[in-house]
């Protein structure tokens, strides 16, 4: 039996009426109680496993790279790891997971080394910033893409994002992943402009966004594009790197070059701030403070 309001047409008043359905139709109404017909769980099964399918899509990973000593920054912070440096009562690198959680990264892995548990005790699991968090601990130092190596069995994606956990660098990371698309890289990275590359190594794109040279010196203090320190990788390339200690920037990217991959990017010219010596560190405090970072 179902009851149900039914307005009489005579009159305003409204009356409960008892209304009896057959039975074969009760089973429509009360499928969550009753059992489904074959074809209602072919449908439920197919909209179940598109929903999973577009979870899988939707997931992001990033590796942070946080192992380092922070030497040039001991002066100002030493009782911490330099992505760890206090900026407003929050660490550095939580301003870092905000910046990637805005770009759709789902999934963390941070490569710690040096007073790594203080990374892992603060963002513990990582659901409480909006994300889900693993750590790979360096017992040795193992330069860049030994961290990433060392990261790499948390890798459950094709690919995956690369950066340093104490630089802060707005980009669009979807232009990254577009670009790797349409052009098969086995790398895209994004470079940015300096006023002197001298101090760096040069990196070069042709007219097509190819990288062609990577941490080429100069002596001459000329304007230039340079390494801006943030990756999309495949996972494949994880295979290529030895065990140990191995630099992704000085051994690895030229090796890959030399050997044909295909590597490219663009050059971006969002915010970029790299904490790793102390005016730049109070820089990003201020920035911080005056709004141009949230």
């Amino acid at each position: 039996r179902v009851l149900f309001r039914s307005h009489c047409e005579k009159t305003s008043q409204t009356k409960l009426r008892k209304v009896y359905f057959p039975k074969i139709q009760l089973r429509s109404f009360f499928i969550g109680r009753m059992p489904a017909t074959e074809k209602m769980r072919s449908i439920l099964e197919v909209s179940t496993a598109k929903k999973g399918k577009t979870e899988q899509e939707n997931k992001m990973q990033a590796i942070l790279l946080a192992g380092g000593l922070g030497t040039r920054l001991r002066s100002v912070v030493s009782d911490r790891p330099k992505p760890m440096a206090l900026i407003e009562d929050k660490p550095f690198m939580e301003y870092v997971t905000r910046e990637l959680v805005r770009s759709g990264i789902t999934e963390i892995i941070f490569a710690v080394g040096y007073k790594g548990s203080m990374v892992e005790e603060y963002f513990k699991d990582g659901s409480g910033f909006g994300f889900h968090a693993s750590y790979a601990y360096e017992e040795t130092l193992l330069g860049t893409a030994g961290a990433i190596k060392n990261a790499g069995r948390f890798i459950t994606e094709d690919r995956f994002y690369v950066l340093n956990a104490d630089t802060f660098y707005q980009i669009d990371y979807t232009r990254l992943a577009k670009q790797q698309d349409e052009q098969d890289l086995d790398m895209a990275l994004v470079l940015r402009q300096v006023p002197d590359v001298s101090r760096y190594g040069k990196a070069i794109l042709d007219e097509n966004g190819i990288l062609t040279g990577f941490n080429e010196k100069t002596a001459d203090p000329v304007p230039g594009t340079i390494n801006g320190g943030i990756y999309l990788m495949k996972k494949s390339l994880l295979d290529e790197i030895p065990e140990g200690k191995v630099s992704l920037e000085n051994e690895m990217i030229p090796r890959w070059l030399s050997e044909g991959k295909k590597l490219g990017g663009f050059v971006n010219d969002g915010y970029f701030i790299d904490i790793g010596i102390p005016e730049a560190y109070f820089q990003f405090q201020e920035d911080v403070k005056t709004g141009v970072v949230h």
